[in-house]
């Protein structure tokens, strides 16, 4: 079989066969195509070494019917608002931030270049203590005397912000929000899931 030949059954085969064997080659195909073309090359040109992330917990989500509920939501150091007053952040401000209304577990969110990350902003972070990176919002930005920038966030949902979210430095910071797809980072939290149900994963 010469080469064009070759090449013309393995077409059909992967793009006109509808047997089992196509499917899972077309399943391979399209993971190698996403992990090690679309991703990086989405990466670059955002200016980040992740680009897309999900959602996979409720620190972010906004429970309550209304704005103005969750802003007075009653935490044991006070209102919402009380814990965004130490950082002079009043409700106007906020509403004015991108994402006032949060982000929901099961969101998929694009992130940009984490440059010239503000107040207000949702960035995504990493840190030594945790496995998955933390997509949470910038409080408040110190700036030491060396010129070093470094972040303190909050998780929306939360009364308060982590030992480990106290003082993340900027080389910790992966991106901040760009854009938000709802529900399909549902995919890959049942994923995960199904792989710590067949022991493949912590």
């Amino acid at each position: 079989m010469d080469l064009k030949s070759a090449l013309r059954k393995t077409w059909r085969f992967i793009w006109e066969d509808n047997s089992v064997w196509s499917w899972l080659v077309n399943i391979v195909l399209a993971f190698v195509i996403i992990k090690f073309v679309v991703y990086p090359g989405l990466g670059l040109l955002l200016g980040t070494t992740h680009p897309i992330v999900a959602v996979v917990s409720g620190s972010m989500e906004h429970p309550e019917p209304s704005f103005e509920e969750w802003w007075t939501r009653t935490c044991p150091d006070g209102e919402q608002k009380d814990l965004y007053a130490k950082y002079s952040i009043d409700k106007t401000t906020f509403e004015g931030f991108s994402y006032e209304t949060g982000l929901n577990k099961g969101d998929i969110v694009i992130l940009r270049s984490p440059k010239s990350a503000n107040v207000g902003d949702i960035i995504v972070f990493s840190t030594p203590t945790r496995a998955e990176p933390i997509i949470h919002r910038a409080v408040q930005v110190k700036k030491a005397e060396d010129s070093t920038v470094s972040f303190k966030t909050k998780g929306d949902n939360n009364c308060g912000s982590a030992d480990f979210e106290q003082s993340i430095s900027e080389k910790e910071i992966i991106g901040r929000a760009l854009f938000r797809v709802p529900l399909l980072g549902w995919i890959k939290i049942g994923f995960v899931e199904l792989l710590k149900i067949v022991g493949l994963a912590a």
